[in-house]
């Protein structure tokens, strides 16, 4: 277990890494491209004000998107007490608790930290889990939020939505203002970098989107991992997994703006060979291997 979440955790981490450098990388050929060292920044900027309100806000949207509701230990007790015995076994706060009225088993976990979380599962998950099912698929949950992997998304959004940003920019910047060439016969080389970017302006959101999967998917193992550390029983979550994969209902809320919350892609029909390398999930059958091995 222990290996597992120090390998994800050094994965993710070269991940954000590479994705500053594309980031770093398009900011300088655009502003070469047109000659003014101001894009870069004001790009970045702009991209991060219009994320901080969904920072902020980002459990209430959730919610309202979902349909999900609070609920109490007189409706749910074994549910309720499961997320404080967890809460407790991780050394946190226990966080909000709530449930989304529908058959497809699911679950997921919101907030910008501990103090301000919720965790969220529907109501056929907790019809069709036993005790120690529930708590696997509960521990996974607690540990995107031990670990801020909410946090952690939210900075890899805010990069994927600069370099998208930038790219929008490149291209109306590119109708509405002729390139100039600078006063030092600087025009070829200019116009090399102009070629340069109009390509990274058509292959950069596409990478930004690559690298923000795969980044979504170390994270998932690791929280899968971790929560088997907070349970101390990986077959639990390795049953949870299983019964959520083989369930036909489909989440009546799913939608793809939501669907990398969850434990498990609620999109039952998300596409084929090329759109799983956009997948936010790995293969339940790679992660109920990988639990089964601790």
């Amino acid at each position: 277990m222990y290996e597992q979440i120090s390998g994800n955790i050094w994965r993710s981490r070269l991940l954000l890494v590479m994705f500053l450098a594309i980031l770093i990388g398009i900011g300088y050929v655009f502003s070469r491209a047109y000659n003014d060292p101001f894009i870069m920044p004001l790009a970045i900027v702009i991209a991060v004000a219009t994320t901080v309100g969904s920072f902020y806000y980002s459990d209430k949207i959730v919610i309202a998107t979902t349909g999900a509701r609070a609920v109490d230990k007189d409706e749910f007790p074994h549910y309720v007490n499961s997320v404080e015995g967890i809460a407790i076994a991780a050394g946190l706060p226990c966080p909000r608790i709530f449930v989304i009225n529908d058959l497809a088993p699911n679950a997921f976990a919101t907030g910008r930290d501990p103090e301000h979380a919720l965790i969220c599962v529907t109501t056929g998950l907790l019809g069709m889990m036993d005790r120690t099912e529930l708590e696997g698929v509960i521990g996974h949950e607690m540990s995107h939020i031990e670990n801020y992997d909410i946090r952690f998304m939210m900075l890899v959004a805010v990069l994927a939505g600069s370099i998208a940003l930038m790219s929008d920019f490149f291209w109306r910047m590119r109708w509405f203002r002729s390139s100039s060439r600078d006063s030092n016969g600087g025009g070829q080389a200019q116009a090399i970098f102009m070629i340069i970017g109009l390509v990274l302006a058509i292959l950069a959101p596409l990478s930004a989107a690559l690298v923000q999967a795969w980044i979504s998917r170390q994270r998932e193992y690791l929280a899968d991992a971790n929560g088997a550390l907070l349970t101390r029983f990986p077959e639990g979550l390795a049953n949870a997994l299983e019964q959520i994969a083989e369930d036909p209902n489909k989440l009546q809320s799913a939608n793809k703006a939501t669907a990398h919350l969850f434990i498990a892609n609620p999109l039952k029909d998300h596409g084929g060979a090329m759109n799983s390398l956009f997948d936010t999930h790995p293969p339940i059958v790679e992660r109920v291997r990988r639990l089964r091995e601790m």
